[in-house]
């Protein structure tokens, strides 16, 4: 197996930014000019962003894939179901507190802080993570499994008030990031081991799926025992003279986020060090390969957060808002197309999506037309939730139709499309989506229907762009299913044919 490079980690991560740092800048540079400052900024913001998310994705997989694929091995080697329920929970509770786009997401919601809003995210993976192991050792399938968690999740947003629902769905999309999917699927893998019947591979997807609804559900239950008083407050464009004035505000801006980085991180590395002294006991390589895994992710995640709070999110804002202020304003939503189109393109784990999708087909399924068809839907959901900043409709005019055709979609395509799907639900909802496009629809909403309306209008863009996968995939289940029907049934005709014709010279003789 290739060892990751940062080389590789780089070139992802510049075609991952690439796409939105040039429509920004197409955008800046005809209808919604910015200031020089802010131009700086942005670039800069660009620039850190980029080499943050290539030391973190290069940490997540030398540091964070190979801790989740020990610790899940040997707390499945005890067979004790309780060791392997406690150890799920906890480190579902402590993966999670690190996720970046969870961190970016908690910053900007105005009416509860942000430690609240992230504590309640962690314990609902961690206790749904538990679900996902028993469901594994049991055999449950998880097409009823989610049908129940999902109907569960829209009879509980009847009882909560309006602004959380948005909030909900948008937390259940941001915690499928590299650090948690790693840690999930690795102790799926080493759970499902446990059985040895012949469906104990295919039930080893679904964990991230499950993990999923976890948060859904807390902070929907969050929305009935915590108050929505609270005003929204404006993002602050900054303003600065001079270029080294611009660079200055990321620098002044470092400590806080090394701060807020180091908190998230300690939970795991305590974790990690106390599991290999009493249980893994590495040998001195592993040992120091990890911790400057850790270090590249520490690094990774410091420069990411700066380069988005500083410099990419008060840019996304100000351009949504102005454009959101003009007489065109219905111009967001192609140009929300456009960007969904390309951010799919550009985001890594799609390409791994599509090329999985291609494998399990045997070709059928092309990963160029699986890539064409998660682009276009993309695109679609986010000109739906533009719709939305613009009109006011409420997000549950989408996901409850939308929800409802995924969910019944899991009982007509074959079981791992269903698995594939709803693990990969958060796939096209990379960091560009909360960093830029919510910033984006909130300053758009903020200049077209005012600041009470952000919360429950520009809020839940992740989550429809986290509603797609699954029903796209699923789709191309389905046309799968069917083509292989018609294959083996046209291969079958064949048979007979070749059987009669061997009859027939048989009869001759």
């Amino acid at each position: 197996m290739k060892k990751p490079m940062l080389g590789d980690k780089l070139n992802e991560a510049v075609t991952s930014v690439l796409p939105i740092t040039l429509i920004v800048l197409i955008l800046c540079f005809t209808i919604t000019p910015i200031s020089n400052s802010m131009l700086v900024s942005f670039a800069f913001g660009a620039i850190l962003l980029t080499i943050g998310m290539a030391f973190f994705t290069l940490g997540a997989d030398t540091a964070m894939t190979p801790i989740g694929n020990k610790v899940g091995a040997c707390i499945t080697k005890s067979k004790n179901l309780w060791v392997i329920t406690f150890i799920s929970f906890l480190l579902g509770v402590i993966i999670t507190i690190s996720e970046p786009d969870l961190q970016v997401l908690a910053n900007q919601v105005p009416t509860i802080p942000n430690a609240v809003i992230i504590w309640s995210v962690a314990l609902g993976v961690g206790a749904f993570l538990i679900i996902a192991m028993l469901r594994i050792l049991i055999g449950i399938s998880l097409s009823w499994l989610l049908l129940g968690f999902y109907a569960v999740v829209f009879i509980l947003a009847t009882q909560v008030p309006k602004d959380f629902w948005a909030v909900a769905f948008d937390s259940g999309g941001v915690t499928t990031g590299p650090m948690t999917v790693p840690f999930i699927m690795a102790l799926g893998v080493g759970v499902s081991s446990i059985r040895s019947d012949r469906h104990a591979g295919d039930d080893s997807f679904g964990l991230v799926a499950l993990g999923s609804i976890g948060p859904i559900i807390a902070v929907l239950i969050l929305g009935l025992v915590y108050p929505t008083e609270g005003a929204y407050t404006p993002v602050e464009i900054p303003v600065t003279e001079t270029s080294k004035d611009s660079v200055m505000l990321f620098v002044e801006a470092l400590p806080t986020y090394i701060h807020e980085v180091a908190m998230a991180l300690a939970p795991i590395i305590i974790f990690f060090f106390g599991f290999n002294f009493f249980v893994i006991k590495l040998g001195r390589r592993p040992l120091v390969r990890i911790v400057m895994g850790l270090a590249f992710t520490f690094m990774g995640l410091v420069m990411f957060l700066t380069g988005v709070n500083i410099g990419f999110m008060p840019v996304g804002n100000y351009l949504g808002k102005m454009i959101g202020q003009t007489d065109f304003y219905w111009i967001l939503i192609p140009i929300a197309m456009i960007i969904g189109y390309f951010i799919v393109q550009a985001e890594p784990a799609v390409h791994v999506l599509n090329k999985q999708v291609e494998t399990i087909t045997a070709g059928s399924i092309p990963a160029r037309a699986m890539g064409l068809a998660l682009s276009l839907s993309v695109s679609i959901s986010l000109a739906l939730a533009m719709v939305r900043v613009v009109t006011g409709i409420s997000v549950m005019y989408f996901l409850v139709p939308g929800y409802a055709i995924a969910l019944g979609l899991t009982f007509i395509s074959p079981k791992i499309f269903t698995a594939i799907a709803f693990d990969s639900g958060g796939v096209a909802s990379g960091p560009m989506t909360a960093t830029f496009l919510l910033p984006f629809a909130m300053g758009a909403c903020e200049a077209i229907g005012g600041l009470d309306r952000i919360v429950t209008d520009a809020f839940g863009v992740v989550a429809m762009v986290a509603m797609t996968p699954l029903i796209t995939i699923q789709i191309m289940g389905v046309i799968h299913k069917f083509k292989s029907r018609r294959e083996d049934a046209a291969r079958e005709r064949i048979q007979i044919h070749i059987r009669g014709f061997a009859d027939d010279d048989i009869i001759e003789v």
